[in-house]
C-alpha cells in the first residue's frame, strides 16, 4: 500500500474536509436544516447586519451591566453547545464567523465591553438631580413666603397661564380683578402689613352683601391712603372697593389705564350711582387734592368736602354712607413746601417739596414707616329720606356736614390713642 495517497488529518488536508477554510454549510447539513432555511436566509442575514450595526454605534459599556454582558455572551444556558460538543469545548463567540446568516434562531450580539455598575445609570441620576433641585426650590418658597407659600406659587402660576390664554374678564369701567387681587393688591400687601403696620377698627360696619359708600379723608401727598383703604375693605370683607378718582389720574399716562384695571372710575354721579345700583362697594375721598395737598402744620384738618355729590348719589340710591377715618398718612411725606409756578407750567395742583424731595432725588419718594389707624363708622342710613331729596341742597349739605364732622371726631380720638408717629 505504498502507493496509496496518505491524507494527513488537520490544516493541511483538503479544503472542505475540516480544514476550517469552509464558512458556508455543505449541501448535506443544507438538507438536515429544513426548507425554511433557504426562504429565510435574506431575512437573517439583515438582521445580523442590523445588529452588527447597533453593536458598533453605541458601545455596550453605556447600556449594560457587568452580568448583562456575562449573559449575552454566552450562547445558551445547557452545558452542551448547540453542535452537541460540551460546554467547555464550544466555540467562544469571539471566534464566530461574522456571516451568521445560516443559523437558526435570532441572532445574538455579544455585548463584549464591561460597564461599571457601581454608577447609577442616567436615568437615575437626572431623576435624583432633579429632585434634589425641586427640594431646594420648595424650601426657597417656604422661606421667602412662609407656610403658605406653595399655595402663592401655585396661584401665580395660574394667573400667568390666564393671562396668556386670555381668560379674564374686564367690565364695563375697565375693572380687571384678576390683576387688581394677584397684581395690584398684593404689592401693596407688604407696605401695609410690615411698613405702615396697619390696624383696622369697626371693620363688621362694612356690609357682606349689598351696596354701601364708603367717605374717608385725604392726605399724604400721595393718594396711598386710597390704595391702602381698597387693600384693607378687599382683606377683610372679600369684596372689590370700586374707588371714584379726580381726572388727573386718567390723564396721566401709564396711571390711567392702571387705575382703571384696579376698579377706579371717574369722580362723577352718574358713574357713582351705576357702581352703587350694581351692588358695589364705592369708596370717595370728598377733599381731593386739597386734602392730600395740604402743608403738614395743617394735618388731619379736614379740608371742605366739595358740594356733596357723593350724598346726592348715596340718595338716590337708597344706600348707607359709611364714614372711614385715617391716621398716619399724614406723616408718610411731610409737606413743608410746594413748587407753585413748576406746578402752573406742568398743569398739576401741586409739587411737593418734603424733608427728603427733592433732595435725595428717588430716594425722597420713599414713604416714612409712619404707624396707621383707620377706623370704618357707623353706617349713616339714607334710604329713609322721601323721595327727590337728593335735589335739596339744604339736606344735601346737612348730611355732607354731619359725614365730616364724624370723620373730624374720629380722627381726634384716634390720635389720642396712638402712642407715637412711628410706633
Amino acid at each position: 500500500m505504498a502507493d496509496a495517497d496518505v491524507i494527513p488529518i488537520g490544516s493541511g488536508g483538503r479544503p472542505g474536509r475540516g480544514s476550517g477554510r469552509r464558512t458556508t454549510p455543505s449541501s448535506a447539513a443544507r438538507a438536515l436544516a429544513g426548507p425554511d432555511a433557504a426562504k429565510n436566509r435574506a431575512e437573517r442575514t439583515e438582521r445580523a447586519r442590523a445588529a452588527q450595526a447597533r453593536a458598533a454605534a453605541k458601545p455596550a459599556a453605556a447600556e449594560a451591566g457587568p452580568e448583562k454582558a456575562k449573559s449575552k455572551s454566552r450562547i445558551g444556558k445547557s452545558k452542551t453547545s448547540k453542535a452537541g460538543l460540551p460546554a467547555d469545548s464550544a466555540p467562544s463567540v469571539e471566534s464566530l464567523p461574522l456571516d451568521t446568516s445560516d443559523l437558526d434562531g435570532p441572532t445574538i450580539v455579544p455585548d463584549l465591553e464591561p460597564s461599571d455598575s457601581s454608577e447609577p445609570s442616567g436615568v437615575e441620576v437626572g431623576e435624583s438631580s432633579a429632585l434634589r433641585d425641586f427640594a431646594a426650590f420648595e424650601k426657597m418658597v417656604r422661606e421667602t413666603l412662609g407656610v403658605d407659600g406653595e399655595r402663592k406659587v401655585a396661584e401665580f402660576l395660574a394667573f400667568l397661564r390666564r393671562r396668556l390664554t386670555g381668560d379674564y374678564e374686564v367690565d364695563e369701567f375697565g375693572y380687571d380683578s384678576d390683576l387688581t387681587d394677584q397684581v395690584l393688591l398684593s404689592s401693596l400687601r407688604p407696605l401695609a402689613e410690615k411698613w405702615f403696620r396697619v390696624e383696622v377698627r369697626g371693620i363688621e360696619n362694612i356690609p357682606d352683601t349689598g351696596s354701601a359708600l364708603i367717605v374717608a379723608n385725604h392726605s399724604g401727598t400721595m393718594p396711598i391712603d386710597g390704595l391702602i383703604t381698597q387693600l384693607i375693605v378687599a382683606d377683610h370683607t372679600n369684596r372689590p372697593l370700586r374707588t371714584l378718582a379726580a381726572d388727573l389720574v386718567f390723564k396721566t399716562p401709564f396711571v390711567g389705564e392702571l387705575a382703571r384695571k384696579g376698579g377706579a372710575t371717574m369722580a362723577s354721579n352718574d358713574d357713582a350711582e351705576r357702581l352703587l345700583r350694581q351692588g358695589n362697594l364705592v369708596g370717595v375721598w370728598p377733599e381731593g387734592f386739597k386734602g392730600l395737598g395740604k402743608p403738614f402744620s395743617e394735618r388731619y384738618k379736614l379740608q371742605r368736602f366739595g358740594r356733596g355729590g357723593f350724598v346726592s348719589a348715596a340718595m338716590r340710591t337708597g344706600v348707607p354712607i359709611i364714614p372711614c377715618s385715617i391716621v398716619g398718612a399724614e406723616e408718610i411725606y411731610p409737606l413743608v413746601g410746594n413748587m407753585a409756578s413748576l406746578a402752573r407750567l406742568v398743569g398739576v395742583p401741586y409739587i411737593p417739596v418734603t424733608p427728603f424731595f427733592p433732595l435725595l432725588g428717588p430716594l425722597g419718594m420713599i414713604p416714612l414707616p409712619s404707624k396707621w389707624l383707620i377706623e370704618f363708622g357707623e353706617p349713616i342710613r339714607t334710604d329713609e329720606f322721601a323721595d327727590g331729596a337728593a335735589d335739596d341742597p339744604m339736606l344735601v349739605f346737612n348730611v355732607t356736614d354731619q359725614v365730616r364732622e364724624t370723620i373730624q371726631q374720629t380722627l381726634y380720638t384716634l390720635l389720642m390713642q396712638r402712642r407715637s408717629v412711628f410706633f
